[in-house]
Protein backbone atom coordinates (compact mmCIF):
# COMPACT_ATOMS: atom_id res chain seq x y z
CA UNK A 1 0.00 0.00 0.00
CA UNK A 2 1.15 3.45 -0.75
CA UNK A 3 2.15 5.33 1.87
CA UNK A 4 0.24 8.07 3.47
CA UNK A 5 0.62 11.96 3.41
CA UNK A 6 2.31 13.26 6.74
CA UNK A 7 -0.09 15.65 7.38
CA UNK A 8 -3.08 12.87 6.77
CA UNK A 9 -1.47 11.27 8.92
CA UNK A 10 -1.45 14.05 11.82
CA UNK A 11 -5.15 14.56 10.56
CA UNK A 12 -5.74 11.20 11.41
CA UNK A 13 -4.45 11.29 15.04
CA UNK A 14 -6.12 14.46 15.97
CA UNK A 15 -9.28 12.80 15.35
CA UNK A 16 -8.50 9.87 17.13
CA UNK A 17 -7.79 11.98 20.17
CA UNK A 18 -12.13 12.16 19.96
CA UNK A 19 -12.89 9.14 18.82
CA UNK A 20 -16.57 8.46 17.46
CA UNK A 21 -16.44 4.98 19.42
CA UNK A 22 -16.82 7.55 22.57
CA UNK A 23 -19.74 8.98 21.66
CA UNK A 24 -22.79 7.96 23.40
CA UNK A 25 -26.63 9.11 22.02
CA UNK A 26 -26.57 12.44 23.96
CA UNK A 27 -23.17 13.50 22.43
CA UNK A 28 -24.20 12.91 19.38
CA UNK A 29 -27.59 14.72 19.42
CA UNK A 30 -25.65 17.62 21.34
CA UNK A 31 -22.92 17.76 18.30
CA UNK A 32 -26.05 17.77 15.65
CA UNK A 33 -26.82 20.81 16.82
CA UNK A 34 -23.57 22.55 16.44
CA UNK A 35 -22.01 23.96 12.65
CA UNK A 36 -18.62 24.23 11.75
CA UNK A 37 -18.15 27.92 11.13
CA UNK A 38 -16.56 29.50 7.86
CA UNK A 39 -13.51 31.20 8.67
CA UNK A 40 -10.12 31.36 6.93
CA UNK A 41 -9.33 28.80 8.79
CA UNK A 42 -12.02 25.91 7.78
CA UNK A 43 -11.62 26.63 4.78
CA UNK A 44 -8.14 25.56 4.85
CA UNK A 45 -8.97 22.42 5.89
CA UNK A 46 -12.82 21.76 4.30
CA UNK A 47 -12.02 24.25 1.71
CA UNK A 48 -14.21 27.36 0.57
CA UNK A 49 -17.09 27.71 -1.95
CA UNK A 50 -16.18 28.36 -5.39
CA UNK A 51 -15.84 31.68 -7.24
CA UNK A 52 -19.17 32.55 -9.26
CA UNK A 53 -21.31 30.06 -6.95
CA UNK A 54 -24.68 31.33 -5.88
CA UNK A 55 -26.10 29.54 -2.20
CA UNK A 56 -29.80 30.05 -1.10
CA UNK A 57 -31.16 28.05 1.52
CA UNK A 58 -34.30 26.65 1.17
CA UNK A 59 -36.59 23.59 2.42
CA UNK A 60 -37.99 20.29 0.44
CA UNK A 61 -40.25 18.00 1.20
CA UNK A 62 -38.93 14.64 3.39
CA UNK A 63 -40.42 11.51 4.22
CA UNK A 64 -42.54 13.24 7.31
CA UNK A 65 -42.10 17.00 6.94
CA UNK A 66 -40.18 19.62 4.92
CA UNK A 67 -36.14 19.07 5.43
CA UNK A 68 -32.98 22.24 4.65
CA UNK A 69 -31.60 22.30 1.71
CA UNK A 70 -29.33 24.18 0.27
CA UNK A 71 -28.81 25.17 -3.79
CA UNK A 72 -25.56 26.24 -5.58
CA UNK A 73 -26.21 27.53 -9.04
CA UNK A 74 -23.37 29.73 -11.47
CA UNK A 75 -23.78 33.04 -10.59
CA UNK A 76 -25.43 34.26 -14.50
CA UNK A 77 -26.47 31.56 -15.86
CA UNK A 78 -29.77 31.32 -17.90
CA UNK A 79 -31.88 28.57 -19.24
CA UNK A 80 -32.29 25.11 -17.57
CA UNK A 81 -29.54 23.61 -16.19
CA UNK A 82 -28.60 19.93 -15.59
CA UNK A 83 -29.55 19.61 -11.39
CA UNK A 84 -27.18 17.04 -9.36
CA UNK A 85 -28.69 16.12 -5.65
CA UNK A 86 -26.32 15.60 -2.99
CA UNK A 87 -26.33 13.32 0.22
CA UNK A 88 -23.44 14.13 2.52
CA UNK A 89 -21.89 11.97 4.80
CA UNK A 90 -21.07 11.79 7.80
CA UNK A 91 -22.46 7.83 9.40
CA UNK A 92 -26.14 8.56 8.90
CA UNK A 93 -25.57 10.12 12.32
CA UNK A 94 -23.37 13.76 12.16
CA UNK A 95 -22.96 16.03 9.26
CA UNK A 96 -24.49 19.30 7.95
CA UNK A 97 -25.22 21.05 4.46
CA UNK A 98 -21.86 23.33 5.38
CA UNK A 99 -19.91 20.44 4.97
CA UNK A 100 -20.43 20.04 1.33
CA UNK A 101 -20.13 23.39 0.64
CA UNK A 102 -16.72 22.76 -1.34
CA UNK A 103 -17.81 19.72 -3.06
CA UNK A 104 -21.11 21.02 -4.07
CA UNK A 105 -19.58 24.75 -5.49
CA UNK A 106 -16.86 23.20 -7.09
CA UNK A 107 -19.12 20.53 -9.01
CA UNK A 108 -21.48 23.53 -9.59
CA UNK A 109 -18.91 25.54 -11.28
CA UNK A 110 -17.29 23.08 -13.24
CA UNK A 111 -20.42 21.24 -14.67
CA UNK A 112 -22.74 24.26 -14.84
CA UNK A 113 -25.63 22.56 -13.13
CA UNK A 114 -27.68 23.54 -10.56
CA UNK A 115 -26.55 21.12 -7.37
CA UNK A 116 -28.97 20.70 -4.65
CA UNK A 117 -27.72 19.50 -1.16
CA UNK A 118 -30.41 17.88 1.12
CA UNK A 119 -30.09 17.60 5.06
CA UNK A 120 -31.64 14.46 6.16
CA UNK A 121 -33.09 13.21 9.80
CA UNK A 122 -30.00 11.79 11.20
CA UNK A 123 -29.77 8.70 13.49
CA UNK A 124 -30.05 7.87 16.21
CA UNK A 125 -32.87 9.91 16.98
CA UNK A 126 -34.16 8.98 13.60
CA UNK A 127 -32.99 5.61 12.82
CA UNK A 128 -32.80 3.71 9.20
CA UNK A 129 -35.13 3.69 6.90
CA UNK A 130 -35.45 7.73 7.72
CA UNK A 131 -32.45 8.65 5.66
CA UNK A 132 -33.17 7.21 2.59
CA UNK A 133 -37.28 7.94 2.77
CA UNK A 134 -36.18 11.88 3.57
CA UNK A 135 -33.55 11.31 0.75
CA UNK A 136 -36.04 9.75 -2.18
CA UNK A 137 -38.98 12.31 -0.84
CA UNK A 138 -36.80 15.54 -1.49
CA UNK A 139 -35.54 13.67 -4.52
CA UNK A 140 -39.31 13.74 -6.00
CA UNK A 141 -39.80 17.43 -4.83
CA UNK A 142 -36.76 19.04 -6.40
CA UNK A 143 -37.05 17.07 -9.69
CA UNK A 144 -41.20 18.32 -9.17
CA UNK A 145 -39.83 21.91 -8.75
CA UNK A 146 -36.84 21.86 -11.28
CA UNK A 147 -38.17 25.34 -13.19
CA UNK A 148 -37.85 26.66 -9.49
CA UNK A 149 -34.03 26.18 -9.24
CA UNK A 150 -33.78 26.93 -13.31
CA UNK A 151 -33.08 23.21 -13.41
CA UNK A 152 -33.92 20.78 -16.45
CA UNK A 153 -36.10 17.81 -14.35
CA UNK A 154 -34.58 15.43 -17.56
CA UNK A 155 -31.22 15.57 -16.19
CA UNK A 156 -30.52 14.54 -13.37
CA UNK A 157 -27.92 13.16 -11.04
CA UNK A 158 -27.53 11.98 -7.40
CA UNK A 159 -23.87 12.17 -6.00
CA UNK A 160 -22.75 11.66 -2.19
CA UNK A 161 -20.13 10.88 -0.04
CA UNK A 162 -19.47 8.13 2.53
CA UNK A 163 -22.92 7.61 3.82
CA UNK A 164 -23.79 9.84 1.12
CA UNK A 165 -23.01 7.16 -1.24
CA UNK A 166 -24.48 4.74 0.53
CA UNK A 167 -27.74 6.88 0.48
CA UNK A 168 -27.51 7.44 -3.22
CA UNK A 169 -26.95 4.14 -4.23
CA UNK A 170 -30.48 3.47 -2.60
CA UNK A 171 -31.98 6.37 -3.96
CA UNK A 172 -31.52 5.34 -7.21
CA UNK A 173 -32.82 1.79 -6.08
CA UNK A 174 -36.02 3.48 -4.94
CA UNK A 175 -36.41 5.87 -8.02
CA UNK A 176 -36.33 2.12 -10.04
CA UNK A 177 -38.85 0.29 -7.68
CA UNK A 178 -41.16 3.05 -7.42
CA UNK A 179 -41.28 4.63 -11.02
CA UNK A 180 -39.71 7.86 -9.83
CA UNK A 181 -37.94 10.37 -11.42
CA UNK A 182 -34.69 9.19 -14.67
CA UNK A 183 -31.64 9.54 -12.77
CA UNK A 184 -28.71 10.03 -15.79
CA UNK A 185 -25.68 9.13 -13.66
CA UNK A 186 -24.98 7.98 -9.66
CA UNK A 187 -21.47 9.41 -8.49
CA UNK A 188 -20.71 7.20 -5.50
CA UNK A 189 -17.81 8.30 -3.53
CA UNK A 190 -15.82 5.72 -1.27
CA UNK A 191 -19.78 4.46 -0.29
CA UNK A 192 -20.56 2.10 2.74
CA UNK A 193 -22.63 -0.27 0.63
CA UNK A 194 -22.25 -3.57 2.99
CA UNK A 195 -23.78 -3.00 6.40
CA UNK A 196 -23.23 -6.18 7.52
CA UNK A 197 -19.41 -5.05 7.36
CA UNK A 198 -18.29 -8.38 5.44
CA UNK A 199 -15.70 -6.64 3.54
CA UNK A 200 -11.77 -8.09 3.51
CA UNK A 201 -10.45 -4.17 3.49
CA UNK A 202 -12.41 -3.74 7.21
CA UNK A 203 -9.76 -5.40 8.87
CA UNK A 204 -7.44 -4.74 6.45
CA UNK A 205 -7.65 -1.09 7.23
CA UNK A 206 -8.84 -1.73 10.81
CA UNK A 207 -6.92 1.33 12.15
CA UNK A 208 -7.01 4.29 9.28
CA UNK A 209 -6.98 7.79 10.34
CA UNK A 210 -10.31 9.25 9.46
CA UNK A 211 -12.18 6.11 9.68
CA UNK A 212 -11.45 3.15 11.60
CA UNK A 213 -13.14 -0.55 11.38
CA UNK A 214 -14.76 0.87 15.24
CA UNK A 215 -15.83 3.43 13.87
CA UNK A 216 -17.92 1.80 11.03
CA UNK A 217 -19.57 -0.71 13.49
CA UNK A 218 -20.73 2.55 15.98
CA UNK A 219 -22.18 4.67 12.77
CA UNK A 220 -23.96 1.59 11.76
CA UNK A 221 -25.37 0.40 15.23
CA UNK A 222 -26.59 4.08 15.75
CA UNK A 223 -28.43 3.64 12.00
CA UNK A 224 -29.97 0.63 12.47
CA UNK A 225 -30.60 0.04 15.85
CA UNK A 226 -30.36 -3.74 14.93
CA UNK A 227 -32.57 -3.88 12.21
CA UNK A 228 -31.67 -5.88 9.48
CA UNK A 229 -27.93 -4.80 7.67
CA UNK A 230 -28.56 -7.02 4.29
CA UNK A 231 -32.34 -5.39 3.35
CA UNK A 232 -31.51 -4.22 -0.34
CA UNK A 233 -32.15 -0.13 1.31
CA UNK A 234 -29.60 -0.22 3.86
CA UNK A 235 -27.16 -2.24 1.79
CA UNK A 236 -27.63 -2.12 -1.79
CA UNK A 237 -24.67 -4.62 -2.87
CA UNK A 238 -27.78 -7.34 -1.76
CA UNK A 239 -30.20 -5.59 -4.06
CA UNK A 240 -31.06 -6.58 -7.70
CA UNK A 241 -29.36 -3.88 -9.29
CA UNK A 242 -30.16 -4.18 -13.13
CA UNK A 243 -31.49 -0.53 -14.44
CA UNK A 244 -29.87 1.27 -12.63
CA UNK A 245 -28.27 4.77 -14.08
CA UNK A 246 -24.24 4.75 -14.51
CA UNK A 247 -22.06 5.08 -11.59
CA UNK A 248 -18.70 6.34 -10.91
CA UNK A 249 -17.84 5.05 -7.76
CA UNK A 250 -14.62 6.46 -6.13
CA UNK A 251 -12.77 4.29 -3.09
CA UNK A 252 -9.68 4.92 -1.04
CA UNK A 253 -6.92 2.55 -0.55
CA UNK A 254 -6.67 3.10 2.95
CA UNK A 255 -10.48 2.89 4.10
CA UNK A 256 -12.08 -0.21 6.18
CA UNK A 257 -14.98 0.19 3.79
CA UNK A 258 -12.82 0.01 0.13
CA UNK A 259 -14.06 -2.85 -0.55
CA UNK A 260 -17.51 -1.90 -0.66
CA UNK A 261 -17.24 0.14 -3.43
CA UNK A 262 -14.71 -2.35 -5.45
CA UNK A 263 -17.60 -5.15 -4.74
CA UNK A 264 -20.22 -3.07 -5.35
CA UNK A 265 -18.86 -1.62 -9.11
CA UNK A 266 -18.35 -5.22 -9.90
CA UNK A 267 -22.03 -6.24 -8.89
CA UNK A 268 -23.22 -2.88 -11.22
CA UNK A 269 -21.00 -4.03 -14.07
CA UNK A 270 -22.47 -7.66 -13.71
CA UNK A 271 -26.02 -6.33 -13.65
CA UNK A 272 -25.12 -4.80 -17.22
CA UNK A 273 -24.75 -1.24 -15.67
CA UNK A 274 -22.06 1.33 -17.34
CA UNK A 275 -19.68 1.34 -14.51
CA UNK A 276 -16.45 3.13 -13.80
CA UNK A 277 -14.19 2.24 -10.85
CA UNK A 278 -11.62 4.50 -9.57
CA UNK A 279 -9.11 3.66 -6.48
CA UNK A 280 -6.91 6.75 -4.95
CA UNK A 281 -3.88 5.61 -3.93
CA UNK A 282 -2.40 6.40 -0.47
CA UNK A 283 -5.93 8.28 0.03
CA UNK A 284 -8.13 7.74 3.77
CA UNK A 285 -11.95 7.64 3.88
CA UNK A 286 -13.10 11.02 3.47
CA UNK A 287 -10.50 12.60 1.24
CA UNK A 288 -13.11 15.11 -0.59
CA UNK A 289 -13.83 16.83 3.34
CA UNK A 290 -9.80 17.75 3.09
CA UNK A 291 -8.99 19.04 -0.41
CA UNK A 292 -6.77 21.22 1.30
CA UNK A 293 -4.41 18.26 2.54
CA UNK A 294 -5.35 15.08 0.27
CA UNK A 295 -3.52 15.74 -2.87
CA UNK A 296 -6.14 13.43 -4.84
CA UNK A 297 -8.73 15.67 -4.39
CA UNK A 298 -8.80 17.84 -7.11
CA UNK A 299 -8.32 14.88 -9.46
CA UNK A 300 -11.38 13.35 -8.24
CA UNK A 301 -13.16 16.14 -8.31
CA UNK A 302 -12.43 16.48 -12.09
CA UNK A 303 -13.07 12.97 -12.47
CA UNK A 304 -16.56 13.02 -10.86
CA UNK A 305 -17.55 16.30 -13.29
CA UNK A 306 -16.54 14.93 -16.11
CA UNK A 307 -18.24 11.82 -15.89
CA UNK A 308 -21.31 14.20 -14.81
CA UNK A 309 -20.99 16.17 -17.91
CA UNK A 310 -20.63 13.21 -20.02
CA UNK A 311 -23.98 11.57 -18.65
CA UNK A 312 -25.52 14.99 -19.15
CA UNK A 313 -24.41 15.22 -22.32
CA UNK A 314 -25.99 11.87 -23.38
Amino acid sequence: MAKLDLRVRLLGRLMKLRPVTDLDEARLLELQQKTVPRNAATDLLFGGVANGVVLTDGTAEGETGRIAVRSYRPRGATGALPLVVNYHGGGWTLGSLSQSDWLCSQVCAATGAVVVSVDYRLAPKNRWPAAPEDCYAALVDLVDRAAEFGADPERVAVMGDSAGGNLSAVVSLMARDRSGPRISHQALIYPGVDLTRSSPSIDENADAPILSKADTTVFRDHYLGGQDPRHPYASPLFADLSGLPPALVQIAEHDPIRDDGARYAAALQEAGVPTRLTEYVGMPHGYLSFPRLCRSAPQALAEICAQQRAAFAG
